[in-house]
């Protein structure tokens, strides 16, 4: 068991902006990466024909989403940024950055089947762990080893993004949660879109359709 110490540690370190350890990627909201974190972007040439793309008014992500999307990322490398805490226990989502999960996690995929016709897929910097061709793929670390409703430790100084798993968006202690939900219309044509391991809550069958929680 942990000390009392311990946990002061821990709760203050998280309090004082300081992420758990491990390297990783998480959604860019419209406030920003936390400072030193790797930037990359994503653009997903999405159906074209009577495109049925959606996102939740009043979203914080930082992109562009019309007939096309533009997800922008942030990485936290352990390399250039150390950590005192592991990631809590809990009922969420993070990206997967290289080729493990922190430690709690098990990991899983999410595969775009991207428009066939006139392709523009493109990306800059540094981009979660996946396959980023004329399709998307994304790997993912979730974990179910908590409540959702009991409110974890991460840092409350910066607004940022979790994705729900396997229940309501994960509570986190003294900030706010809004759920943002985004529905890609991918290719019509012999779709070939695809889940594996432990994924984000997923719902859109052959559209995807992920569940997004913005902490402010």
């Amino acid at each position: 068991m942990l000390s009392i110490l311990t946990l002061i540690l821990i709760v203050s370190t998280a309090y004082a902006g300081h992420w758990p350890k491990g390297t990783y990627t998480l959604v860019k909201p419209k406030t920003g990466c936390p400072s030193r974190w790797k930037e990359g972007w994503r653009k997903q040439d999405n159906e074209d024909r009577r495109n049925s793309n959606s996102i939740t008014p009043g979203h914080h992500f930082h992109g562009s989403f019309g007939g096309n999307m533009v997800f922008h990322f942030c990485t936290k490398d352990e390399h250039v940024i150390s950590g005192n805490y592991n990631w809590p226990r809990g009922n969420y989502c993070i990206l997967r950055q290289g080729i493990s999960c922190p430690p709690g996690f098990r990991t899983g995929s999410i595969h775009w089947d991207d428009e066939d016709r006139r392709n523009s897929n493109a990306l800059g910097g540094v981009l979660p762990s996946g396959s980023y061709g004329r399709n998307t793929l994304i790997n993912y670390c979730c974990r179910s080893d908590g409540l959702a409703r009991k409110r974890i430790i991460l840092p409350k100084n910066k607004p940022f993004y979790l994705l729900r798993f396997r229940s309501p968006c994960q509570q986190v202690k003294g900030m706010l949660v809004r759920e943002e939900i985004v529905h890609s219309d991918d290719e019509d044509s012999r779709n070939k879109n695809s889940v594996s391991g432990s994924h984000p809550m997923n719902d859109g069958g052959r559209n995807n359709r992920l569940f997004y929680c913005y902490y402010y």
